[in-house]
């Protein structure tokens, strides 16, 4: 070991990014938290700061929206110094740098430099020189791809942080289940009788699942499965979910905006199956245990459902809506090289009514993955990958 992270009590976690980036970085921070017995401070986002305080892992929260992270927000560029300053007020002993492999960590290796952090950890495709003081050379997704959650527990781990649990988890409790269920009822949700989630809400138009598909996937669950259908999104996506309850018909549920954030994970934790795109939602269902069918347009393959039953249904980005980052253009000629059209209703269905039958269980005794694999045929497929998680 290079440094000795063994001696650090201060510890911050540089995690910027969207909610579902948060929650897939969790066991990598309980290794920090088990091993070190430290004080974790997370900088994060907007977008996920809600979600940083179920982690019981973490002692607190920061929240900056930095510039070089996709916001809404237009950035300020005296922020970053503001940011510099507070870091430094808190004399951390040393700054673990979670990514994806297509991003770059060099902007917040370079904000915990200035911020005076002596010991500065990171996967870099570049030599970082001084920025980082414990630098892993990356090698995805040249070499291998590996799940989120796997990637930021190895890179912990090549410091000495590790643990034996590498489960999701989410901590609410049980005052927002009440407070959920109240809600429901009072939108008309019969809970004497069974139901199951729809989440249609995209962050990108690449990741959308078309509307019409909703509402005849919905039409199908509601004549097959007799199953009441509750439509749930950020207030944001209310006109969606109201659309698609109009066109499902009765006993379709438009929730967009009703519930907050810890009300809908305690939603989730509920359902017997949540039905979502590939965005935050999987990840909270992989959290607290709830089986999931994911449409999963064929981005990043780094982040299907961890150790949770689950069914991965992609389907193509077109064209003009792929992203052109180099990194995820040569991942989409690598193992995306196949049309896949757009998963079918029934195909839905289907795989709705082969996770039903699995109970809803705690992350910590949660099932293996059960569906094919995104990355099956890739040479650079690892073995763990394939076999599940």
């Amino acid at each position: 070991m290079k440094n000795n992270w063994l001696e650090c009590r201060n510890v911050l976690i540089i995690r910027p990014d969207n909610l579902g980036d948060l929650i897939m970085s969790a066991p990598a921070i309980r290794a920090v938290k088990e091993t070190l017995n430290c004080k974790i401070t997370i900088l994060t986002s907007s977008m996920a700061a809600g979600v940083a305080g179920l982690l019981p892992e973490i002692d607190e929260v920061l929240m900056y929206d930095l510039p070089w992270v996709k916001n809404e927000r237009v950035p300020d560029s005296n922020q970053f110094f503001e940011v510099i300053a507070e870091l430094k007020k808190r004399k951390f002993d040393g700054a673990i740098l979670f990514t994806v492999f297509s991003q770059n960590p060099l902007p917040a290796a370079m904000l915990a430099y200035l911020a005076g952090i002596p010991l500065r950890l990171a996967y870099c495709r570049e030599n970082p020189y001084h920025l980082l003081s414990d630098w892993i050379p990356e090698k995805e997704p040249y070499s291998f791809i590996r799940h989120q959650v796997k990637r930021d527990l190895e890179l912990v781990a090549s410091v000495g942080l590790t643990t034996v649990n590498d489960q999701l988890s989410l901590v609410v409790s049980d005052d927002n289940r009440l407070s959920a269920i109240e809600k429901l009822t009072d939108t008309g949700v019969d809970l004497t009788k069974p139901w199951l989630i729809l989440h249609a809400g995209v962050s990108e138009l690449k990741r959308q699942y078309p509307q019409q598909r909703w509402i005849d996937t919905g039409r199908r669950i509601q004549k097959e499965l007799e199953y009441q259908i509750l439509l749930t999104g950020t207030l944001a996506e209310k006109e969606l979910t109201d659309q698609l309850a109009k066109g499902i018909g009765s006993n379709a549920f438009s929730l967009a905006g009703l519930l907050s954030l810890k009300e809908f994970i305690s939603l989730i934790k509920m359902a017997p199956v949540v039905v979502s795109v590939n965005t935050g939602t999987i990840h909270i269902a992989a959290a607290v245990g709830t089986p999931v069918v994911v449409l999963y347009a064929q981005t990043n393959p780094q982040h299907t459902p961890w150790k949770v039953p689950h069914r991965v249904l992609p389907f193509e980005v077109p064209e003009d809506l792929r992203s052109k980052n180099e990194v995820l253009q040569y991942v989409h000629q690598l193992i995306y090289d196949n049309v896949v059209p757009m998963p079918e209703p029934e195909e839905v269905i289907k795989h709705i009514r082969s996770l039903i039958a699995v109970p809803t269980l705690e992350p910590s005794f949660a099932s293996p993955a059960l569906s094919e694999p995104i990355l099956v045929g890739s040479l650079f497929y690892e073995r763990s990958y394939q076999n599940g998680f």
